[in-house]
């Protein structure tokens, strides 16, 4: 019988251990802004003027600037809204900005270049967990994977993010 429990002990364990998972639960106030401050490489979660959590965060290779068109390595300026999410991304986790807008496509258009796009907030990925640069991404914002995971769970589609200088 000791045997028994042993064994039961051990699968109930083991199925305990295989639901772990990057998908997290959040019951706190509703972000209803995201604050990103380029210079100070630094991401806020806001509930109206309150900020609730903070992240340091890197930025793209080359993040001087406003995004200019595809493949320049600059994370954009601006104002913009969370609008897509992607649980199976390379890096983790990732939720999207609304990169290109309407201003973003002219000014891209007026060079005879592609504004690009595909712009997120995500996580490091197995490539970058350990010794990654500061700026890294293409124009992406990006935080540690557990980092990703709470963003992920608290920022709805939808929620506005400016991006300043």
């Amino acid at each position: 019988m000791t045997i028994l429990r042993a064994l039961l002990c051990a699968l109930a364990l083991l199925t305990l251990a295989g639901c772990a998972t990057k998908f997290r639960g959040y019951d706190g106030p509703q972000v209803t802004r995201v604050l990103l401050f380029k210079n100070d490489r630094r991401l806020h979660l806001l509930h109206g003027n309150t900020i609730l959590e903070s992240y340091d965060v890197g930025l793209g290779f080359a993040p001087e600037g406003h995004k200019q068109f595809e493949g320049d390595g600059r994370t954009p300026e601006g104002h913009y809204f969370i609008d897509k999410r992607n649980p199976n991304s390379s890096f983790h986790l990732s939720i999207g900005i609304s990169y290109p807008n309407r201003v973003d496509v002219a000014r891209a258009t007026a060079m005879g270049k592609r504004p690009g796009g595909n712009i997120f907030i995500h996580g490091r990925g197995p490539s970058y967990q350990k010794g990654a640069p500061r700026d890294w991404t293409f124009g992406c914002v990006a935080v540690t994977d557990r980092q990703m995971e709470d963003i992920y769970a608290m920022v709805s589609d939808g929620t506005p993010i400016s991006i300043y200088p």
